[in-house]
This record gives structure tokens, C-alpha cells and sequence, in this order.
């Protein structure tokens, strides 16, 4: 097989932070089946195989697979996969680098520093809001009382590329005490188009924030995500639309993996128009190890 593959950090402020991805940057004579049997091995939340070095449509073809299945759009996949084609394939300064994703193009834009890339943002889809949903359905999923969710808000179905339901809650205590029920969670799901849960607050550990989050997906064999880029991106458009802090435009810092020891950080932008809700997720990528699948 002999395929070299790269881990980064995304979301990271440091090293081992974070939500892991490997990055397989020569994956165009891998199957399917292969694809996935890799992503397996590795167990990271997701993996990514760029299919083709050249550009096509202006974009870099990548496909990103979970250890259970493959996925249409990603965040932090997205994200780490800009950074390796930057550093590893194209080797010079882009200031953008897209992707064709299944769900469509997705430009990365690079920031650097001292000639590095220092922060990276993707443009999502705009969001498309979906079922709303019953505090009493959801909070004995969670473990939660539903006085513990933010009744100012819905509980709802959100989509840039793939659906989430954004749970608010109150306080951090109530996201901390979370404790997924995975008996009862088919019930809710079956349901819903949506499959992962993403709950948040507006209390943080560090001043400089605004929001702590988790995001659990146990329908795709991950059982807590560290660092959501896809969930984040519709939270952003939840955000602008229910005009959260009273304005359709958001800016703002999300902390998230704390609970699962990987500490990771999000930054938000979105703003809602008569026409649509434009949204961005940026974060840093730190490079960790390379190797090669044999």
C-alpha cells in the first residue's frame, strides 16, 4: 500500500489538543472499502484522502470517512486537509485553498505569520434550520432536568452540510453533568435527520470566550467529539438567527473537548441577511507526526 499520511491538530492552541485528523494526501488508487478500513484502524473522529494532487474546478478532491462511515462535509476535516494540501502539496503562500467536498466547493482562507500558517477559515453552506424538538424528549437523553435548558431558545435541527441539533442550555454545571443515555437515543434520533446532539452554554472557563460546548455522535462511532467544525458552523447560524445577543451578526469564541481532556477552540463569524445567513469557522492547525501506511 505504502501510502504516507499526516496527523494534525485542528482547533489546537498546542500541541495534543484539539480534535485529531489524519490526512492521506496520495489516496487516488485507494478503494473505498480501503478508505474505510483506514479510517478504522486510526479511530480518530474522522479521517481525510485527497484523491487527486491537481486541482479540478479549482478545488482539490477530498473524501472524509469516520471509523463507521464515510461523511458528505466536515469541519476540522476540512480544515487540517487545507493545511497539509498547503504545506505538503501546493508548498507556497495561497491565500485560499478550496476543497470539493461531496456537499459542494469549500474555500479555506490562510492567515500566516512569519511566512506559516497562523489561522484557518472555511466558508460553510448556509444553514437550513429543520425540526425543533421538545425539551421533555431530549433532557432525559442527556441526563439533564429540562429546567436545565434555556427555554428563551428551541432545541432544533440545524444544517450546513450535515444536520445537528443545537441543545441550549443554562449553565456550565448542566453541560458538565451530561450523560448520554445510548438506549434511549434511537428513539429521538430515528425520527430526526439529524444524528448528532450539540449542546451549549453561554458560561466558559476563560474570560476571552463566550460559549462552551460538546457535541456527542454516537450514531457515527464517536461518542464525544472534541473540536465540531460542522456542528460549530450551524451553531454559528443558530446564532445569527435567533439574534442570540440581540444582533444578526456574530463574532465569537467557542470552548469545547474540555470534558474529554483534548481542550480545543472555535472561532465563529456569521451574519444574517434578508436573503441568507453567510457563516465562517476558523481555528488553528498544529502538525504532530507523519508516516506511512505499509
Amino acid at each position: 500500500m505504502n501510502q504516507p499520511f499526516y496527523i494534525v491538530d485542528v482547533f489546537a492552541e498546542k500541541k495534543y489538543a484539539g480534535n485529531q485528523l489524519a490526512v492521506f494526501p496520495q489516496a487516488g488508487d485507494l478503494s473505498t472499502a480501503e478508505m474505510q478500513q483506514i479510517a478504522k484502524e486510526l479511530n480518530f473522529s474522522e479521517t481525510t484522502f485527497i484523491t487527486s494532487l491537481e486541482p479540478e474546478a479549482g478545488g482539490y478532491s477530498v473524501r472524509i470517512f469516520t471509523p463507521v462511515q464515510e461523511l458528505p462535509f466536515a469541519g476540522h476535516p476540512t480544515l487540517g486537509t487545507a493545511f497539509i494540501l498547503q504545506q505538503k502539496v501546493i508548498q507556497q503562500a495561497m491565500e485560499t485553498v478550496t476543497l470539493n467536498l461531496v456537499v459542494g466547493q469549500i474555500p479555506v482562507r490562510i492567515l500566516y505569520e512569519n511566512g506559516l500558517p497562523e489561522m484557518l477559515w472555511m466558508k460553510q453552506n448556509p444553514p437550513v434550520f429543520g425540526e425543533k424538538i421538545a425539551p421533555g424528549a431530549i433532557a432525559p437523553i442527556l441526563g439533564l432536568e429540562t429546567s436545565d435548558i434555556d427555554p428563551r431558545f428551541p432545541i432544533q435541527e440545524v444544517s450546513t452540510g450535515v444536520p445537528f441539533i443545537i441543545v441550549p442550555l443554562k449553565t456550565l454545571t448542566a453541560l458538565q453533568r451530561i450523560q448520554v443515555n445510548s438506549d434511549r437515543l434511537p428513539a429521538l434520533l430515528d425520527s430526526l435527520e439529524a444524528k448528532m446532539i450539540f449542546a451549549f452554554c453561554p458560561e466558559v472557563r476563560h474570560p476571552a470566550n463566550h460559549f462552551s460546548a460538546r457535541m456527542f455522535a454516537h450514531y457515527l462511532g464517536i461518542p464525544e467529539d472534541p473540536a465540531t467544525g460542522s456542528a460549530n458552523g450551524c451553531f454559528a447560524g443558530y446564532l445569527a438567527q435567533y439574534e442570540y445577543w440581540g444582533t444578526p451578526t456574530v463574532e465569537a469564541q467557542v470552548e469545547q473537548g474540555y470534558e474529554i481532556g483534548r481542550p480545543s477552540l472555535i472561532l465563529l463569524n456569521a451574519e444574517k441577511t434578508e436573503v441568507r445567513i453567510d457563516v465562517s469557522v476558523g481555528g488553528k492547525v498544529i502538525l504532530v507526526a507523519q508516516g506511512e501506511f505499509v
